[in-house]
């Protein structure tokens, strides 16, 4: 990976080769990126580890980012031709600069914790297998990504997620298939927890999870990068599509693996490790483990650099006065680092990947849904009605999210939901207003 990112340094000749590779990228390389983006640490390890508790319906995580990327298949045509680089850029034509800057700050600080989850997975993966110490597989991971993102710009994401995503799908898919065949024991004796709800996942937990997960999807600053690189409209809608049907398989295999490892490790849930680790070192032949091993890491990274990418670049553009400007690739890389460093930080203090996603992308959701949707359909509110709307809608599901994890989980739910009813309120009555007095 850090060979590739440096045979891609050399291809960049501006700054849309180094921000959106130079809108030149075919179907193989936007869906392979898109899937490498999605398939992170939540995806892979996170739903691996909820399987301990939730079992089968822990493939929700999964299945509602299929269902965010299906809603998302229309809205790609019109996103695609904005022409921009970054969702707080759309935001701002939609908006106006006011809210272009506050939308540049709440996506970049929620992008830590994102980034933040993929470097702790890298850790689990290193820590677990190899019995290194967690903090050397924070800094070792995160280095290795921050440095080929860094100097390859988007090409290098591009190229290096298209050979992640087939070590991904290839890893996952030879791993359950060799635990399939070789364990006699039925799938239905390894858990209780059945598809779709049981006690670890209820029906209101879905809700929730739809309105603050799969809506990312359909609006989402690393969902929608991926569609500005695309070489046109009808690349990007197809590569939409194909990841969507591919989610839906893997989140029953990955789903598996969970539950398949807490069958076999009842004490699963003291360990510190992910839970695919005792399947790997336990049932797993050497070339094996390999394979698996070579999977998980890439799908960190993956997700890790596209994230410090988006985020660095959502806070470049406003303090280098747009990024067509010269100094833009620098400030980038400087930001970029700064992130890095950040979430690296981060991750040291904060080891639950769930909770560190989960928690960023509440805030965002909270914020942006809403907003972006409605911008997109045309709908054009005023300066203050689009800012009050993201700050308050954000604040209020963010509060939600930390009383569900750290108080009462139904309090916490409610409060998330309010956040989303209050920033629809908020945009469309001092729309309404404003418009009823210009009226009169």
């Amino acid at each position: 990976m850090i060979l590739i990112g440096i045979i891609s340094s050399r291809k960049i000749r501006s700054e849309g080769d180094y921000f959106v590779a130079g809108k030149r990228g075919n179907f193989w390389q936007i869906t392979g990126s898109l899937l490498a983006t999605i398939l992170g640490s939540s995806a892979i390890l996170g739903t691996a580890d909820l399987a301990i508790t939730q079992g089968w319906a822990a493939s929700w995580l999964l299945l509602s980012a299929s269902a965010g990327l299906f809603l998302l298949i229309p809205v790609s045509m019109m996103v695609r031709r904005q022409g921009k680089y970054t969702l707080p850029q759309m935001i701002g034509d939609f908006y106006g600069i006011e809210a272009k800057m506050i939308s540049s700050f709440i996506i970049s600080f929620a992008w830590i914790g994102i980034i933040a989850a993929q470097i702790i997975g890298a850790a689990k993966i290193l820590t677990g297998f190899t019995g290194l110490e967690y903090s050397i597989g924070v800094w070792g991971s995160g280095a290795v990504f921050i440095f080929y993102t860094v100097i390859g710009g988007q090409i290098s994401v591009l190229k290096t997620d298209l050979y992640q995503t087939v070590i991904i799908l290839t890893g996952i898919l030879v791993t359950t298939l060799f635990v399939l065949f070789s364990e006699q024991t039925s799938i239905s004796e390894m858990t209780s927890l059945k598809f779709p709800f049981n006690k670890g996942f209820q029906p209101f937990d879905l809700i929730v999870l739809l309105l603050t997960y799969s809506t990312t999807f359909v609006v989402g600053p690393d969902i929608y990068s991926r569609i500005f690189c695309a070489e046109n409209a009808r690349i990007a809608r197809k590569s939409v599509i194909v990841s969507a049907i591919v989610l839906i398989p893997f989140s029953l295999c990955i789903t598996f693996l969970g539950v398949f490892a807490a069958y076999k490790f009842p004490e699963l849930h003291l360990q510190k490790s992910s839970a695919l680790i005792p399947v790997m070192t336990n049932f797993l032949p050497d070339w094996g483990v390999g394979l698996l091993i070579a999977a998980l890491l890439s799908a960190v990274m993956s997700s890790g650099s596209t994230a410090l990418l988006t985020s660095a670049t959502i806070v470049s553009d406003p303090i280098s006065r747009g990024l067509d400007q010269k100094n833009s690739m620098r400030n980038t890389k400087v930001i970029m680092i700064i992130i890095g460093l950040l979430s690296i930080l981060l991750s040291m203090y904060v080891h639950s990947i769930i909770q560190a996603l989960l928690i960023a992308l509440t805030v965002f959701s909270g914020a942006f849904i809403i907003p972006t949707i409605a911008g997109l359909f045309g709908f054009k509110a005023s300066k203050m009605g689009s800012s009050t709307a993201m700050i308050v809608g954000g604040a209020i599901a963010l509060l939600g999210k930390i009383v569900s994890i750290y108080g009462e989980i139904v309090i916490g739910n409610s409060l998330i939901i309010t956040g989303f009813i209050i920033n629809a309120l908020i945009l469309f009555f001092l729309y309404f207003w404003k418009k009823g007095n210009l009226l009169k």
